[in-house]
């Protein structure tokens, strides 16, 4: 009877083993394809197709980012990534989140921002922007900007970009 029992739960610790890594490779693409729609515009209703917070929720319960942001400038929080994560084929580096809890001066754009370190060409992110009110930008050094807001990294030289994809993004 023992030796059934153990033959059982070995099988079944087999089973977890392998699937494990399907179910999380599930989830980064659910969390992507969230992020994603956060960033996506629907052009008949003047508005991102799906709210911020529960993209970046997902991020934080599944370890990629911290609950607190980095940082706070202005509006902005900024969130970098701790765990490698893709958008559109690129590496996830942060997240920004605009929005206002209290009033500290003019103008709040609410929406959300990401940087990427580039992978190959970005014609899918310059497509997504154009077709989705954002800006895409390059940047030369986005670990120093970070360093800007006190927030410590050691991003590797490369090619990277961001979308901004905010209310003044969709008024251009």
């Amino acid at each position: 009877m023992q030796s059934k029992i153990k033959a059982i739960t070995c099988a079944a610790l087999a089973l977890l083993v392998v699937t494990a890594p399907l179910a999380s490779a599930q989830d980064a693409k659910s969390m992507e394809s969230g992020l994603i729609d956060a960033l996506r515009f629907d052009a008949k209703r003047h508005e991102r197709v799906a709210p911020s917070g529960p993209a970046l929720q997902a991020y934080i319960r599944a370890g990629y980012l911290d609950a607190r942001p980095g940082a706070r400038a202005d509006y902005t929080d900024y969130r970098l990534m701790k765990k490698p994560a893709t958008l559109m084929g690129h590496t996830l580096v942060v997240i920004e989140e605009e929005y206002m809890t209290a009033y500290v001066g003019c103008c709040v754009s609410e929406g959300v921002g990401v940087t990427v370190r580039l992978n190959g060409a970005a014609d899918t992110l310059k497509a997504f922007a154009k077709d989705n009110a954002c800006t895409y930008s390059e940047l030369d050094d986005p670990g120093a900007e970070l360093k800007g807001f006190d927030i410590a990294n050691d991003l590797p030289k490369g090619k990277y970009a961001s979308l901004s994809c905010r209310e003044r993004d969709s008024q251009r």
